[in-house]
């Protein structure tokens, strides 16, 4: 059977929230990102929540958008409202801040574009920055990354939608040169998953990998 896909456009902020940060104040920061959806046209989806366990560089906080294309992505970083709400509520809290840019395919089925729908109301999200080193091009970097991709279709029963791809914001994250972002059923689905030899050996490929866990 012929599965046809939808291009679309993922959009991933890491935040380094401020260590003395009230739960209040997290809950408004959050909130208003939130709801940010609602005034911009073009974002397709959002999720965010706090990541869980040490990330590196003391990053807090992750943000998941996706929009319908480029030029819709590009209408955020000029949105009034959305800037507004960087300007008020996200920037007082935090101290740092990057964003990572990439286009992808997801199957072109209403419920899959917009994570909607009762499978899409529980999981873990899972947020993967790689960067590969300059020597590594051409071939070693495909066949890792369709390596990645096999492994993620191969457990249909973990892991309910995968995406990934090259990184074209090099304005603020010029260290990572491509992302992934896997939507897993469970925290089980994602623990069976991660201590796999599979994943272990296609971990090994990617040479410099970021892994995010993020609860919401």
């Amino acid at each position: 059977m012929l599965i046809c896909s939808r291009e679309v456009v993922e959009h991933i902020c890491l935040l380094k929230a401020n260590k003395n940060i009230s739960e209040d104040e997290e809950k408004e920061m959050l909130d208003y990102l939130y709801t940010s959806q609602y005034q911009m046209r073009g974002m397709v989806a959002i999720s965010l929540g706090q990541i869980s366990g040490e990330a590196k560089e003391d990053y807090t906080h992750a943000v998941f958008m996706r929009f319908g294309s480029k030029e819709d992505l590009a209408k955020l970083y000029e949105n009034p409202p959305y800037l507004q709400v960087m300007k008020k509520h996200v920037l007082p809290y935090c101290h740092g801040l990057m964003n990572v840019d990439y286009e992808s395919e997801v199957e072109d089925d209403i419920l899959h574009i917009f994570r909607k729908g009762e499978e899409y109301n529980y999981g873990v999200e899972f947020v993967l920055l790689i960067a590969f080193v300059e020597a590594a091009i051409g071939e070693a970097v495909e066949d890792a990354l369709m390596s990645l991709q096999e492994l993620t279709e191969e457990h249909p029963s973990l892991i309910l939608q995968c995406t990934q791809g090259s990184n074209f914001n090099s304005k603020t994250s010029e260290e990572y040169t491509h992302g992934a972002v896997m939507r897993f059923r469970s925290s089980e689905a994602f623990e069976i998953f991660l201590s796999s030899s599979r994943y272990r050996d296609v971990r090994s490929l990617l040479l410099w990998i970021f892994e995010i866990l993020l609860f919401f």
